[in-house]
């Protein structure tokens, strides 16, 4: 049957296993697999451009002797590309932690049936097509995701945490004077300023972390596999660079922002939605119960 290719780029000094899984999913004579075998790292990051590959899989033998710096390297180099490590028992822990590092899932050598090959393949296939709808789901102004898109990724972000015993921080900012910056800049002005704290917001998490717009005056922040940097830190971050950025604007007066932290363990039974919604309904809150709650929250940190 003809049709579009499903392209993979395959990385591995002994891939035979993985290879013989995806070729008995898309078997011959009417595969449309097409599968590009590489054995190095280096080779691998020079395969990308040419192979365009719509998912990539990795064996961590081959990153030897940092095995997440070769995760973090191919990361990089295709950001938007998903990416599937594989590994040996004995370096589960790395295969583990490498969704932390820019995996969005991991295999075991000796367990690489079809059937897990067809679940991580089609959460692959599912994020390719989220990134695809992305663009429909970002924010004009400042180019962060809307509260839809957000949401999306959010909720995706805590399947895999819970997968994987990971833990999220949730950062939730409300711009207060954005009523007056509208009226004392006007709509262009003002727009300016959303993009500066978008910016600002931007320069205090990482490229793997996830940033949303969810309304005129309301940002977020996700933090993936954050345990380190804590919610404290993230929340000390945020409003020392606001302060920063405040002392050196002279054009206009300050940018005024409420902050608010939420932190998710996989035993925590709530949806993304569920989550989101506590964060954000801190800042609705009176600023002397707002603090109160992050005393509170931060000492229920500590106590973790």
């Amino acid at each position: 049957m003809a049709g579009k290719k499903f392209r993979v780029l395959l990385a591995g000094g002994s891939p035979g296993e993985a290879a013989e899984s995806l070729r008995a999913l898309y078997p011959w004579p009417d595969s449309t697999l097409e599968l590009s075998l590489v054995s190095t790292l280096s080779m691998l990051v020079a395969t990308i451009e040419l192979a365009a590959p719509e998912t990539i899989f990795l064996d961590l033998s081959i990153g030897r002797p940092d095995p997440l710096e070769a995760v973090r390297r191919v990361h990089r180099a295709a950001p938007s590309i998903p990416l599937i490590v594989f590994a040996g028992l004995a370096d589960k822990s790395y295969a583990t932690r490498s969704l932390s590092e820019g995996a969005i899932d991991y295999l075991l050598k000796g367990f690489m049936d079809t059937r897990t090959f067809e679940r991580v393949l089609r959460t692959a296939l599912e994020r390719n097509i989220l990134e695809g709808l992305a663009d429909l789901l970002r924010d004009q102004v400042t180019g962060l995701y809307n509260r839809d898109g957000f949401t999306a990724l959010g909720t995706r972000s805590m399947e895999t945490a819970r997968r994987s015993g990971g833990m999220l921080v949730l950062v939730c900012a409300l711009l207060e004077n954005y009523s007056a910056l509208q009226e004392e800049l006007g709509s262009i002005g003002c727009e300016q300023a959303v993009r500066e704290t978008a910016g600002l917001a931007g320069s205090c998490f990482r490229r793997s972390d996830f940033l949303g717009r969810l309304g005129e005056a309301q940002f977020a922040a996700l933090a993936v596999d954050a345990a380190e940097p804590s919610a404290t830190v993230l929340r000390q971050r945020v409003e020392s660079r606001l302060a920063m950025h405040n002392q050196s604007c002279q054009l206009r007066g300050p940018l005024a922002m409420r902050v608010s932290v939420g932190y998710w363990g996989a035993n925590d039974t709530r949806s993304f939605p569920e989550f989101l919604d506590a964060v954000e309904s801190e800042l609705r809150q009176p600023e002397a119960v707002l603090s109160q709650a992050a005393t509170h929250h931060e000492s229920a940190l500590e106590r973790q």
